[in-house]
């Protein structure tokens, strides 16, 4: 059933919002109905955002997984897996329980709104609803949520901007993929601590992820050398028979 006007998606362009640049800050929106895609890209886009649309459950945790977005836009009512069921299995996993979730759907009920923000939503938008409302509150959200979360994170001398999802050892920028920067975020939050190949399955993949143990040495591998090429100290210990630590070069391990 279309729950915006026919106007509104007749053409979206009339109804784009001009904010300032959220540049650099990503949303991924889970959302089944194209209609509605088509809307909230072109209007979160205009904002400066950058959008990765997703059109169903299990491809909004797939790409939760591998882009780490900074805020996550959730249909309620969607085929196969609902919104509810989406939002629990984020926030059950590492890399997503405090990435900010804002729920829209059309349920407007108070019992409604009461079950997806104990479920761990941070906000409920209803349908039919204002592309400004959703951006504005979108802004929002991330001003309150970034302010309580450390954005800068360092060993040694490399260091993780978690806004521009840069990363940077000795001040020269390092490139990393998906899972190598999820991997080094980690490892960043949790210094000096030796994580087994399953552990980092377990937080940076996810428990219903099922994959090699080995896979995890080749991860290791690619960040090690990332992030070692300039030959400053080799921040990553292998630890025989245990697993993985972040650590500055020559101090003590502490497991």
């Amino acid at each position: 059933m279309n729950l915006l006007d026919e106007e509104l998606l007749a053409d979206p362009k009339n109804f784009a919002i001009n904010y300032s640049a959220m540049e650099n800050t990503t949303v991924l929106i889970i959302e089944d109905s194209s209609e509605i895609q088509t809307l909230l890209e072109y209007n979160f886009q205009n904002a400066g955002y950058k959008v990765v649309m997703a059109c169903d459950g299990d491809e909004g945790l797939n790409l939760a997984e591998e882009i780490h977005p900074d805020v996550i836009i959730l249909d309620w009512m969607m085929p196969l897996m609902s919104g509810i069921e989406v939002l629990q299995k984020l926030r059950k996993r590492e890399t997503t329980r405090e990435t900010p979730i804002i729920m829209l759907t059309a349920k407007a009920e108070e019992h409604d709104r009461l079950t997806g923000l104990d479920r761990g939503a941070d906000d409920y938008v209803v349908k039919p609803f204002s592309p400004a409302e959703l951006i504005a509150r979108t802004g929002a959200l991330l001003r309150r949520t970034s302010g309580g979360r450390q954005q800068q994170l360092n060993c040694a001398d490399l260091e993780m901007d978690l806004l521009t999802k840069k990363v940077k050892r000795a001040g020269q920028e390092i490139k990393l993929g998906p899972k190598e920067f999820m991997l080094l975020e980690h490892f960043l939050r949790n210094q000096e601590r030796v994580y087994s190949r399953q552990q980092l399955l377990d937080q940076v993949w996810g428990h219903d992820v099922y994959i090699e143990d080995r896979t995890i040495d080749v991860h290791i591998r690619r960040l090690r050398k990332a992030i070692n090429v300039t030959n400053t100290g080799d921040l990553i210990r292998t630890v025989r028979s245990m697993g993985y630590a972040l650590e500055e070069p020559n101090r003590e391990i502490v497991s």
